[in-house]
């Protein structure tokens, strides 16, 4: 089951494990690439051994590797890494996430690829990047989360440190990696050169702190502060009858036009919330007026009233919410693979839909590991027969 795309034709070797490499290669693979992971005959791919479990198959390797195929190389061994050398020669990108100083020692860093395959793109990600004095040092997620500051603003005030509750630290650089690795294709197409991508966990997180690094140069410190935006009120998690909605208000015409809507006319008038600066100096105040009002009715009631007069708002979903979602399913969000072991397995889609390629719901799945030994070798012998 071959997915069709913008990247179809281009062919990317992928040294990933774990989440954030394979994170980039599965968004190349779902625009049409074709990806061949390379894993390491001694159990492959970390992912293989973690859950959730789908009839003995690991789900944390599905999500991020459908699509994809697979051979066992050991690059130490001079046989394999022949082989290696014969896909390389074939392969538009290599991806690896190996710590820096890795893919030297073993003779396949940018340097000696570079002038061995001068069209080659080389794209790196690692927890701190090629260059600087954390360079060495090793990292996942949750380091990533906290010595990027990301940490530092999640949460309420006064609680215990909080990991976000997804991977943002690997999923923020495969994203990167993933838009880097396209840019380097264009600039390819135009000058024929290949070139060097390094991405860091670390440089990932800064980047999308985003208005935080803004706020703290212009002398307001970030810090956590639950649901509400720092710089916009009302912007937040408020308590209806029966559960919390989201309603987010983006200046002061509009916050007028929701106060009559909540029949509290009055307090688009009140001098301590006549601007938005006011509103948030005071914040809590507001919120607490908000809440009374909300409490009145169920959070359905207030989303179908905002919904109505155009206000962004929003229940706060859990997962089974999300995946049961009308709004999930009609842009096909959860797309179904057919995994021999693991039977038929629900997974998440591809964001980015594009009007000149189907966007199938059927995906291929993950590849066992070495599953496609056989074909890559028989297609090296045909190239190397031409």
């Amino acid at each position: 089951m071959t997915v069709t795309g913008p990247l179809s034709g281009i062919t990317i070797v992928d040294l990933t494990r774990v989440l954030a490499g394979p994170f980039c290669t599965l968004i190349l693979s779902d625009l049409g690439a074709r990806v061949i992971k390379v894993e390491h005959p001694d159990g492959g791919d970390l992912a293989r051994t973690l859950g959730p479990w789908f009839n003995g198959k690991s789900g944390y390797l599905l999500s991020v590797n459908r699509g994809k195929e697979s051979i066992a190389l050991d690059l130490k061994s001079e046989n394999d890494l022949a082989i290696f050398h014969r896909l390389l020669a074939g392969a538009d990108v290599l991806v690896e996430n190996y710590r820096p100083g890795v893919m030297e020692r073993i003779g396949l860093g940018w340097e000696s690829l570079h002038a061995r395959y001068p069209t080659l793109i080389y794209a790196a990600t690692s927890g701190f990047g090629h260059s600087g004095p954390y360079s060495s040092y090793a990292a996942y997620d949750l380091v990533a989360q906290a010595m990027g500051g990301v940490m530092s603003i999640t949460g309420h005030p006064g609680s215990p440190p909080t990991r976000v509750g997804t991977s943002i630290g690997d999923i923020a650089a495969g994203l990167f990696t993933a838009v880097g690795i396209n840019a380097a294709l264009v600039h390819r197409a135009k000058t024929g050169e290949g070139m060097k991508i390094d991405v860091a966990m670390l440089d990932c997180q800064v980047a999308i702190t985003e208005n935080a690094i803004a706020r703290h140069f212009a002398g307001d410190a970030p810090g956590p502060i639950g649901a509400r935006h720092p710089v916009v009120a009302p912007f937040d998690a408020f308590p209806t009858q029966d559960r919390y909605i989201i309603i987010a208000i983006g200046d002061d015409a509009a916050y007028r036009k929701f106060c009559a809507t909540i029949g509290r006319e009055d307090l688009a008038t009140t001098p301590l919330f006549l601007t938005n600066t006011l509103r948030l100096e005071h914040q809590q105040l507001l919120k607490d007026e908000l809440s009374a009002v909300l409490a009145e009715r169920s959070g359905a009631e207030w989303l179908t009233i905002l919904r109505a007069a155009g206000f962004p708002c929003g229940p706060i979903n859990t997962i089974e919410d999300v995946v049961n979602d009308p709004q999930v399913a009609a842009r096909n969000m959860i797309v179904e693979v057919e995994d021999p072991k693991a039977g038929t397995v629900k997974l998440f889609g591809c964001p980015i839909k594009m009007s000149a390629f189907d966007d199938p719901h059927r995906r291929a799945t993950a590849p066992e590991l070495d599953g496609d030994r056989e074909r890559i070798l028989k297609e090296i012998a045909d190239d190397d027969q031409r």
